[in-house]
């Protein structure tokens, strides 16, 4: 009798790599599929941000007041390529009514539940591989140029301090002291205690990889162009040949749509590029993960850079980088620590994959026996990974989960 096909995963962003070690600890046979060397997309391009109370979604009571003056600043947070508006409008619709509080509320706690444990989640996968330093407690410095104090009874800070965030607003001086390297344009912040930071993700993608392959599952580098269900297995398609698995579980970020769209199945999933500088050569250090709640970016000094991530950049998956984004990146960055002036900088840009209520696709695929989604996890992709692995593997294996799945429904659309 043949073996079994393996359980395979499609992606191997930090979800498609947790999703494996997680499956391998149970013993399973498992091969991880990606076009790049693991981790090496989305997964290692984000600020590094590892927030137990990452509770809040993109989409928020009053947020579209704020939209036309980003669109209009070069400087700010969100760009849409014009030729992408009629594309864009439906999800920007979407997008928009997720704002509504009782729905914000809702995915708070969604996001809670994949977030909480996020940090020992890290330091379990770690554990052993002589990378522990990786990753480290930190606090998340809000920056705010306003001298006003942060209003810790906002809407957003009530969701955080719902779900147990220890919030502090802190002015001028006591961010001078813990961030000395800011502008002192910065007057006050907000302070969130209890998170940590990694100092290389993309390090961190490879340091589990490795572990994955130490755990006797195999890493395959090559391009998955379709999916097949048989009346045996799946058959997936790749440009190094065809490969066989009993489940597979699509964690393909940005690109996971494009392969389910042959199966009759639509989803709004947008590829958000996003951006981030390295400064090599930084001449300052920062010594947590600083926001600056104007520009809406996050600052970091990571293992031999500093580095600015952020914006948002809507165009679709076939778009280019646009270098006026980088440009803008390192115009903010250098106000936010104007010691980096004249510092060279490496840009990198990626695609996220979001959605328009700010939530991953989790669960089962509708019509699809075996076919297990884990993508769609926006910027809290590297947060949420460890949670989501475990959630997914379980599901590949035939679990019910022990939490309530239904706000991660690939069907809720």
């Amino acid at each position: 009798m043949s073996t079994p096909p393996p359980i395979v995963v499609i992606g191997g962003g930090i979800v498609g790599i947790c999703t494996a070690i997680a499956l391998a600890e149970r013993g399973v046979p498992v091969r991880l599929i990606d076009r790049d060397a693991p981790g090496q997309g989305a997964s290692m391009g984000n600020a590094g941000v590892i927030s137990p109370f990452s509770v809040v979604p993109q989409s928020l009571p009053g947020l579209w007041r704020d939209i036309p003056r980003w669109l209009l600043d070069p400087l700010g947070p969100v760009h849409l390529r014009p030729r992408y508006m009629p594309r864009f409008l439906p999800w920007a619709i979407r997008f928009l009514r997720a704002g509504q509080r009782d729905r914000v509320r809702a995915t708070a706690g969604a996001m809670h539940a994949l977030n909480h444990d996020n940090i020992t989640l890290y330091r379990q996968l770690l554990s052993g591989t002589g990378q522990e330093h990786l990753i480290q407690d930190s606090y998340y410095v809000m920056a705010s140029r306003s001298a006003a104090p942060a209003q810790l009874d906002s809407f957003t800070n009530q969701l955080r301090r719902q779900y147990g965030a220890d919030l502090e607003a802190i002015d001028a001086t006591a961010l001078r002291d813990l961030e000395p390297a800011l502008s002192p344009a910065f007057k006050s912040a907000l302070l969130i205690r209890g998170q940590a930071r990694t100092l290389s993700p993309g390090r961190v993608c490879g340091v589990l990889a490795d572990k994955l392959r130490g755990m006797g599952g195999e890493v395959i580098q090559a391009k998955v162009t379709g999916l097949l269900r048989t009346d045996q297995d799946w058959q997936i398609s790749t440009d190094s040949g065809p490969v066989r698995a009993a489940n597979v579980v699509l964690a393909a970020g940005a690109w996971s749509a494009r392969l389910l769209a042959p199966l009759g199945i639509d989803l709004p999933l947008e590829a958000e590029r996003g951006y981030h500088l390295a400064f090599p050569e930084a001449p300052v250090t920062l010594f947590n993960s600083v926001m600056d709640t104007d520009k809406k970016f996050v600052a970091s000094s990571m293992d031999g850079a500093l580095r600015a991530a952020g914006t948002a950049e809507f165009g679709g998956l076939e778009t280019d980088p646009n270098p006026a984004r980088a440009q803008a990146l390192a115009k903010v960055a250098r106000a936010l620590c104007p010691d980096l002036s004249g510092a060279r900088y490496e840009t990198w840009s990626g695609l996220r994959p979001s959605f328009p209520d700010s939530l991953p696709a989790i669960g089962p695929v509708p019509g699809q026996p075996g076919l297990i989604a884990a993508f769609g996890h926006s910027h809290w992709g590297f947060m949420m990974g460890p949670k989501t692995g475990r959630l997914a593997a379980g599901l590949a294996m035939g679990e019910q989960p022990n939490i309530d799945l239904s706000p991660y429904d690939p069907a809720r659309f």
